[in-house]
């Protein structure tokens, strides 16, 4: 179910990536490339905002809080340190930090670029 869940999360980020390719720069361009990276790592809080990671907690009853509770009766009752909803949720609280920036800009451009 959590992998679901996340593909469902992937599929948004996609999503704002390939809307916002196709309205940028040449395709394989060098901009096209920068901006897709930019608008990647700019989407990810937007986008786990809007499944309900925020700096306030995990919002009640959006997809954030129905991943939260298959996660926590897979676990026995509590959500595991490490798991993809706390990784989620601390993403959606603290932001990324600039190793993920990389990594997420990276991975996004190369999905981008097979979406295209």
């Amino acid at each position: 179910m959590e992998s679901i869940l996340a593909s469902s999360l992937l599929a948004k980020v996609t999503s704002v990536a390939t809307l916002a390719k196709a309205g940028g720069a040449a395709s394989g361009s060098f901009l096209a490339g920068l901006s897709t990276t930019a608008v990647t790592v700019g989407a990810v809080p937007v986008v786990l905002g809007a499944v309900g990671f925020t700096g306030a907690g995990i919002t009640a009853s959006s997809l954030a809080a129905k991943m939260m509770s298959v996660a926590a009766i897979a676990n026995g009752g509590g959500v595991a340190s490490g798991s993809l909803v706390a990784t989620l949720q601390s993403i959606g609280a603290a932001g990324l930090s600039l190793s993920s920036k990389i990594a997420v800009g990276s991975a996004g451009s190369a999905l981008v670029a097979l979406v295209v």
